[in-house]
């Protein structure tokens, strides 16, 4: 991609936009950017851009125009009407991931899905790091891709959480590697409907050539489709059954290309989705030149990733989890079903569109209470009134404070909200950071 005097405009100055912005001015492009923040509501901008003499305009239509190259950060929705009639002068639009593409050097594993990325990203990286390999892990967590560019190098792998916001806008992007581990309802008021969102992440797929491999979830409809559409080796993971060519869990067993990788009980992180992103870990792992042994031994000193099943404490034989991350009704699910019952579980926040119904039969079997928080609180307590008790809290520390005096030893109380976080907090990571300061000072009933 030549980027030397082409005229750019980098939409959203969070750290995506940033680093974009960034590669864009090193690369000689006439950078400019724009966010619906002014720039003194928002952290490091303009430092950054007053360093490379990037000028900053409030976004309005009009500052769409006069570009030949928009680059979007995740968050900005590619059907926007000013970018709508962009695309329709000639003007390329393109995400921060497609972006670096032709910069980033050695080869990427490209972890996608509705729940687990970033424990199988973060898992994929721990475990080529742990068998000497030179890695990076980024993406959709940590790093920017941009800013992964200039520490790329020719032997090494660069391991990339890729959300559907990122993937939807990619055409040349390439993951050598790519993975699917679930697709289920989610970002719909973004996406509209799930055709499109699955369809977002089938990206993904669409761009591997011959020689790549495409990691997929045997027993997700959406992802046995992506097959379909991959120049890629598919290659197949399940918990169900034996798969070929890929990874299974036979009895307690994880097998890896029919031979034995390792006892399902050494496996250090809580749930069954986790043997899941486990057994596509090892697909990427073996792929990339990792023996066995190398493998399991890795796995066994992985330790849960913050806001993802997190256990935080046990105060008075009450036991708490920060699942902070299940902003999807999906990752809800797959929370509850990694406790055997007295749950008591926190929902709510800023509603994504999702069908809070399919909560009822888990809640039923499995929680002693739902405890309701935030904007999407009416519309949750609407869909599964009936199936437990609900208690409308209002906020995490009302949540806390009700679960605690209520529950029993041997109970637990999970922050799985099933929404976004944007109502009452910054981000996911702010909801689950309160969550864990409100419960390490609580004190014990005895």
């Amino acid at each position: 991609m030549l980027l030397n005097g082409i005229k750019a405009l980098v939409v959203g100055m969070k750290k995506s936009g940033l680093a974009s912005a960034e590669l864009l001015a090193r690369h000689g492009a006439a950078v400019r950017a724009t966010d619906l923040k002014p720039l003194d509501q928002l952290a490091e901008a303009g430092a950054l851009l007053d360093c490379l003499r990037i000028p900053f305009a409030l976004q309005t239509p009009s500052v769409f125009e006069g570009c030949e190259l928009i680059v979007l950060s995740p968050d900005v929705p590619f059907d926007l009407p000013p970018l709508v009639e962009a695309r329709r002068r000639g003007v390329r639009v393109i995400g921060e991931v497609e972006l670096a593409a032709p910069f980033l050097r050695g080869r990427t594993i490209g972890i996608t899905g509705s729940n687990g990325k970033t424990t199988t990203t973060s898992l994929t990286g721990h475990i080529l790091r742990d068998a000497g390999a030179p890695v990076q892990v980024g993406g959709n967590i940590g790093t920017p891709v941009t800013a992964m560019v200039e520490l790329s190098r020719d032997d090494g792998w660069n391991v990339l959480e890729l959300s559907s916001f990122q993937l939807e806008t990619i055409s040349e992007f390439r993951a050598h590697i790519g993975m699917a581990l679930n697709v289920t309802q989610n970002h719909l008021d973004r996406h509209h409907t799930f055709e499109n969102y699955a369809a977002a992440k089938g990206r993904l797929f669409e761009t591997q050539r011959s020689g790549d491999f495409a990691v997929l979830n045997a027993e997700d409809p959406v992802c046995v489709g992506y097959a379909q559409k991959t120049a890629a080796t598919p290659l197949w993971f399940s918990c169900l059954r034996p798969v070929a060519p890929g990874a299974s869990l036979c009895g307690d067993q994880l097998m890896l290309d029919g031979e034995l990788l390792m006892a399902a009980g050494d496996i250090p992180i809580r749930g069954r989705h986790n043997v899941e992103n486990v057994l596509a870990a090892s697909i990427a792992a073996i792929r990339a030149g990792v023996t066995r042994a190398a493998i399991a031994s890795a796995v066994r000193t992985f330790r849960a990733v913050e806001h993802r099943l997190e256990f935080v404490r046990t105060v008075s034989g009450v036991d708490f989890y920060n699942d902070s991350k299940a902003t999807s009704v999906d990752a809800t699910l797959k929370a509850l079903e990694a406790f055997p019952g007295g749950v008591w579980v926190i929902l709510g926040g800023k509603d994504k569109g999702l069908d809070y119904s399919l909560l009822r039969g888990p809640l039923a079997a499995k929680a002693r209470a739902a405890l309701l928080i935030g904007a999407a609180a009416p519309k949750i307590a609407e869909q599964i009134q009936g199936s437990v008790e609900l208690v409308d809290a209002k906020t995490i520390d009302q949540a806390v404070t009700h679960a605690y005096s209520h529950a029993h030893p041997g109970d637990t109380v999970l922050l799985a909200p099933a929404c976004a976080s944007f109502d009452q907090f910054r981000s996911y990571e702010h909801r689950g950071e309160t969550f864990k300061q409100i419960v390490n000072q609580l004190q014990s009933k005895e």
